[in-house]
């Protein structure tokens, strides 16, 4: 899973005097046009975005937080319809293919984040897997700390910390008022996340880990004052802002929220349910369409895990699950343990990404535990991105909590799909793309980005790995998990499900962990749809190499193809399929030209 932290993520607007009521007929002009405005809008995406801004090392803004007012909400959604409309008065004609698809995209994203806002998401900002309650301590790990500047700017936005948590608060207060509200029992784990750092002793809180170790360059002078003006702005401002989130919480917020766990229990809710489908996979597949996809899907994988339980010596799922619990030897021994083994696993792939592709990612990778605050709600592993100029390396964020009752079976897999040759190889690699604007480097598509990387995992049995049968049955129960997603999400959401049935269905169509379960059927609650993204793009990534290989016989190049599928950045199933379509065609005419070319010409003796 891939983690973004932003606030806001509505479509921003370029000022009015940048483009002209009617675009230029010329080609050039035209062309000058939009990159101007794709250019200015990024710019005004940083200033109005301090947070991802900084994430994306863009170091300008980092003294400022986002605004979570509503004016700020109304302003950037009035100025993102004008925006949307100047965009589209752009002409076209006679652009080079990847140019043209820039503004497509861009009015896409316009398009999708002003349809999004009738269903007001920022009345719903917190629950326990996302919230500015559990954001701002991952800054920590983002941010990166090299001189004092850096360190004052950090000490800055601490003092900031309790407005942005009083604009929360204002927006969950607008949000109890009509209806909106997340499921009682996840806010109830809000609740705790928020008390755990509100008791922390302020010299013991996770905002102060900058001041732990210092860079060299740092004087001791400037150290001890740093360290002494964090301290008190986290005594001052961080701390009590968490006594007043966690009171709100536990006493107004959390004993109203909604007792059903699906969607359809809000206000519009079934509407708001097919946008967030339509969102997550870029498709205009229906509920029920992908709920049947998933019976299918759970159906076929169901009989290759059988398989492989037969060749470990057991009769039936029942039994295999029951020797797994009871087997010290399939679960981590320690913390350490899991790193060390995520650390392996990405080792040994690395050195076998030349068979699969052309291109390789330039950014490097690291291994980290998530942090203790939130580590009982966190997935099993989430990738970070790294900054385009290597300044913070791309990271995987491994949950090593309750390491005894974790089995180490996906460990392998799950490396793959966070690492390489998944998110940290396609996000970089987009990062890495000179030709596309900054917008595309970074864009994300939930159903390419978690597709490809849930593909990758496949990756891993094509170059020999996932030699251990019971290394294998864990991606087998990893490819299921996915498929279970999409019965169990629309299960929730469209269906009508209970809690129980979503646990009940894990536990019989697979052999994943408690502790898994649990927070996997709770993620479903809090985020409507995203999980569906995952199968949806890899089935239809799975599809378009099929197509490729039919079309191109033994001509056809599968690090070709990757470099296809990665070198456009993260875009639309739709998108995604005509560009591997018009690529297997270029194939074809090139293999032609070369085959005629060597007819005509004898060869020289």
């Amino acid at each position: 899973m891939r983690i973004i932290i932003c606030l806001l993520a509505f479509a921003m607007v370029i000022p009015t005097n940048l483009v002209a009521a009617d675009a230029p007929s010329d080609l050039d002009a035209r062309r000058k046009v939009l990159s101007d405005m794709l250019q200015e809008r990024w710019e005004y995406t940083m200033r109005t975005n301090p947070i991802y801004a900084s994430m994306l090392g863009d170091k300008r803004y980092n003294d400022k937080l986002d605004d979570f007012s509503q004016k700020a909400i109304d302003d950037d959604l009035a100025q993102s319809r004008l925006d949307l409309a100047r965009f589209e008065a752009i002409d076209t004609t006679g652009f080079p293919e990847q140019e043209a698809l820039n503004k497509q995209l861009m009015v896409r994203d316009l398009q999708i984040g002003l349809e999004g806002a009738r269903f007001k998401p920022w009345e719903m900002p917190v629950n326990q897997f996302s919230g500015i309650h559990i954001e701002a301590p991952q800054l920590v790990s983002i941010l990166s700390f090299e001189n004092v500047k850096d360190y004052e700017d950090y000490i800055t936005r601490l003092k900031l910390i309790p407005v942005l948590f009083d604009q929360t608060i204002e927006q969950m207060r607008k949000g109890m008022a009509e209806g909106l509200m997340p499921p009682k029992v996840l806010l109830e784990k809000a609740v705790t996340q928020s008390n755990g750092i509100a008791t922390t002793a302020p010299d013991q809180s996770p905002f102060m880990h900058p001041f732990e170790k210092f860079p060299d360059a740092i004087s001791e002078a400037d150290r001890k004052r740093l360290r002494e003006a964090g301290l008190a702005a986290v005594k001052d401002s961080v701390t009590p802002a968490y006594v007043k989130l966690t009171t709100f919480l536990r006493d107004e917020y959390a004993p109203k929220g909604r007792a059903e766990p699906g969607a359809w229990s809000l206000p519009d809710g079934a509407a708001w349910y097919a946008f967030r489908v339509k969102e997550s996979t870029t498709t205009n597949l229906s509920p029920e369409v992908i709920h049947q996809m998933g019976l299918d899907q759970v159906k076929e994988i169901e009989a290759r895990m059988l398989a492989v339980v037969h060749q470990l010596g057991f009769k039936d799922m029942k039994g295999f699950k029951a020797a797994v619990d009871a087997n010290p030897k399939l679960h981590a021994q320690s913390r350490e343990q899991i790193l060390d083994l995520y650390r392996k696993y990405e080792d040994q792939m690395y050195a076998r990404l030349p068979q699969l592709f052309g291109r390789l990612p330039k950014s490097k990778l690291e291994v980290r535990p998530v942090e203790g605050f939130r580590e009982k709600e966190a997935s099993d592993a989430e990738y970070v991105d790294g900054t385009a100029d290597g300044s913070r390396p791309g990271h995987i964020m491994v949950n090593t909590g309750d390491f005894a009752k974790r089995t180490v079976l996906d460990i392998e897999t799950t490396a793959y799909h966070e690492g390489l040759p998944g998110h940290h190889m396609q996000i970089s690699i987009a990062q890495e793309l000179p030709e596309l604007p900054l917008f595309r480097q970074h864009e994300f598509y939930t159903a390419y980005t978690e597709g490809w990387a849930l593909y990758a995992e496949r990756l891993g049995k094509e170059v020999g790995f996932f030699q251990d049968p019971y290394s294998y049955y864990g991606h087998l129960q990893d490819d299921m998990l996915r498929a279970i997603r999409l019965v169990v999400d629309t299960g929730f959401h469209y269906k009508h499900w209970t809690r129980q049935q979503v646990v009940d269905y894990f536990h019989d169509h697979s052999a994943i962990d408690e502790v898994t379960v649990q927070s996997e059927t709770d993620r479903y609650m809090a985020w409507p749809a995203q999980a569906l993204g995952y199968k949806i793009g890899q089935l239809e990534i799975l599809k378009l190499r099929q197509y490729a290989k039919d079309q191109l016989g033994g001509k056809f190049d599968i690090r070709g193809f990757h470099d296809e599928v990665l070198s456009g950045g993260a875009l639309p199933m739709d998108v995604l399929s005509t560009r591997i379509h018009a690529w297997v065609a270029r194939q074809k005419m090139q293999a032609s030209v070369r085959e005629s070319g060597s007819g005509a010409t004898p060869t020289a003796r």
